[in-house]
């Protein structure tokens, strides 16, 4: 038997999850139905799909989407299209702190920064973007506005693409769009079938390099972080001008620390190799 906390008049009362049903508040849920609707389309939805592919009326729609948008957790686009706002990013940040990432990977991410004297970063998936959620900055570095909670297109980043290299080819196929390739650097690809390969490279030698891909100047490498069930949760990377450090060096005395510092919080997080 589960026991669920309620705050009643008297203060905090047990109920059984079995009669949660009765608590339930039916505009809340179809306001999450909405916000899952739309967080499955990376490339945003109308008004219409809404429609057609939820059982809400269609005023009571009208209605949540407005107050979804006012609230910050929807965003429309020139073109009617509706796609998930900031906020969601906001709770997911406190959801991931709050599950224990961020206070174990913190002091190795900071220690990862100190020995190599360079930025360092820990990261996620957020659709189709790199959600950084622990940076020790080196003062030097070009992305010197990046701070925790920023995003940046996975597909052009190292730890956004071997995070997207964890994925399968269907599923990249639904999550990118042309919008996701939208970036600065010279070396970015522009295009899933040109991103593959790296993909696939990743998969095979199971880290991630980025030449001038994100930023012109900028050069960055990325390992992975496991879970207990051996899953990848998150990327560590280590950051460093290009002008300053070679492709050789970065992808080999670099990425020796890198993958350390990986490896360290993912124990901590209970993965072995064993």
């Amino acid at each position: 038997m589960r026991i669920a906390p309620l705050l009643g008049m008297y203060g905090v009362v047990m109920v059984e999850r079995s009669d949660l049903e009765r608590y339930r508040i039916a505009s809340l849920g179809k306001g999450l139905q909405v916000l899952r609707r739309v967080a499955a389309a990376p490339s945003g939805v109308t008004m219409a799909d809404l429609v057609a592919d939820t059982d809400i009326p269609s005023a009571t729609l009208f209605r949540i989407v407005a107050t979804l948008e006012l609230e910050g957790y929807l965003t429309r686009t020139d073109s009617g299209l509706f796609r998930p706002a900031l906020s969601n990013l906001e709770l997911g940040f406190a959801s991931l702190r709050a599950s224990g990432l961020v206070g174990v990977a913190g002091d190795a991410v900071s220690e990862l920064s100190r020995r190599t004297g360079e930025t360092a970063n820990l990261g996620v998936l957020q659709r189709d973007r790199v959600l950084y959620l622990v940076r020790v900055r080196n003062t030097d570095l070009v992305t010197a506005h990046i701070t925790v909670g920023s995003t940046l297109p996975a597909t052009s980043t190292s730890m956004g693409k071997l995070l997207l290299a964890q994925l399968t080819d269907p599923e990249l196929e639904e999550l990118l769009d042309a919008n996701s390739f939208a970036t600065n650097g010279p070396n970015a690809v522009t295009g899933l079938a040109a991103l593959m390969p790296q993909l696939n490279l990743i998969r095979e030698r199971g880290w991630a390099l980025q030449n001038e891909e994100v930023a012109r100047g900028l050069r960055s490498v990325a390992a992975p972080v496991r879970d207990a069930s051996g899953d990848v949760v998150a990327a560590v990377n280590v950051a460093v001008p290009a002008a300053d450090h070679s492709i050789e060096w970065v992808t080999t005395d670099l990425l020796t620390e890198v993958l350390r510092t990986a490896g360290r919080i993912s124990s901590l997080l209970g993965y072995s190799e064993d």
